[in-house]
């Protein structure tokens, strides 16, 4: 991208197109930005860090922009080490920078950084604090949960510049990328930041009162054109509001017959008109993107396997990841299979039941192994209530 968001705002942010994981659990296959900025002024400040992974890229890129001058602060929105890793090694090079950071962030930092000594380096800000830089003023505004309890994002007043911290952000990387926003945007928010979604709409009250311009997240592409599509969907999304009209399947199974199963019924939801119906296997598809359907759409069918007494693991998972993220205000219908003591059914009723205004099914699809034509009258009914 280019180096220059404003003549006085640098882009010193880093691509990281070798990282298969994101957090250990997220697969990236066009990589992540390590976004941070730094802004020009008779003060510098520099808007974060970056992760480790690419601190010497990160480094160089600051000392080119500040032409032989020395930051005077260093604004930490967000303690987690991907955006903060180099902190220690800011406040060793430039002794005569003062980090200014939520007081939990600053609470924080002696976790991270065990051998540094922020005493009298630190400046504690809350609610509406503002800092002049000389033509550019920020103000801090304090977003606690979105999505970890120190987080805060700056809006620089002169050139209507919001610093989002990990909202709006994105998975990918920002060079040679040119796939849209919405999908690798909504997997990161929903994965990321879903459970938190009061906190969000909280945020976004905030931001609705701010003249923006301009959202410059710490992953992913700024955001210049078009921002209230970018608002809109944060607000669904953080509403639990389903995004399109349509119909996840998801489903688990040992040997196949399960996965029949769930491919059948998707012909006979087809059959009866549904436009918008996804297959998702949980034993192979990458379970983010399930989590990110589940969400995307207004119904969903799970189809599992039996196993010890319980369900196939991959739909364990799959509907824990649910509940720790808040999944809520969706209509569900429940295949189950087993061979001589069907129990998926039971677990997954009773996972669903623990989620806010989830709508279960009453016809439930009892599969005996493998689907028989016997088994076609309840997966039409099935089918029927989940359309209605």
């Amino acid at each position: 991208m280019n180096e220059y968001i404003t003549p006085a705002v640098k882009y010193i942010g880093a691509d990281d197109k070798d990282l298969d994981l994101f957090e250990s659990q997220y697969v990236v296959p066009q990589g992540m930005s390590y976004n941070s900025y730094v802004i020009l002024d008779d003060k510098i400040a520099v808007m974060d860090t970056i992760d480790r992974r690419k601190t010497e890229e990160w480094a160089e890129k600051l000392e080119t922009a500040l032409e032989g001058r020395k930051p005077d602060y260093l604004i930490v929105q967000h303690m987690e080490p991907d955006h903060a890793a180099n902190i220690g090694r800011f406040a060793e090079k430039y002794p005569e920078a003062t980090i200014v950071a939520s007081a939990k962030a600053i609470q924080m930092m002696p976790q991270f950084f065990e051998n540094v000594d922020f005493a009298h380096r630190t400046q504690a800000v809350k609610e509406g604090d503002t800092l002049c830089l000389g033509r550019h003023t920020l103000k801090f505004i304090m977003a606690p949960m979105v999505h970890w309890p120190e987080v805060m994002l700056t809006y620089e007043e002169s050139e209507k510049i919001l610093f989002s911290a990990d909202a709006f952000g994105k998975f990918g990387a920002i060079e040679d990328n040119d796939e849209p926003w919405t999908d690798e945007a909504r997997r990161y928010y929903f994965n990321i930041v879903g459970k938190y979604g009061a906190q969000v709409q909280t945020l976004l009250k905030k931001a609705a009162g701010l003249d923006i311009a301009t959202i410059c997240p710490l992953h992913g592409p700024v955001l210049k054109e078009n921002l209230s599509y970018y608002t809109g969907l944060y607000d669904t999304w953080s509403k639990y509001e389903p995004e399109n009209d349509g119909i996840l399947i998801a489903y688990a199974s040992i040997h196949g017959n399960t996965a029949a199963a769930a491919r059948q019924m998707a012909d006979i939801l087809h059959r009866k008109g549904a436009e918008n119906v996804t297959l998702i296997d949980l034993t192979r598809d990458d379970l983010s993107k399930a989590v990110e359907s589940a969400f995307r759409y207004n119904k969903m069918i799970v189809a599992a396997s039996s196993y010890d007494a319980g369900v196939f693991p991959p739909m364990f998972d799959f509907l824990h990841h649910l509940q720790i993220k808040n999944f809520q205000k969706r209509r569900v219908g429940i295949i189950e299979n087993g061979s001589w003591a069907p129990t998926a059914g039971r677990i997954m009723s009773c996972m669903l039941s623990e989620m806010k205004n989830v709508e279960i099914m009453e016809t439930m699809v009892t599969i005996k192994s493998s689907l028989k034509q016997a088994d076609l009258q309840q997966m039409e009914e099935l089918a029927d209530a989940i359309i209605a």
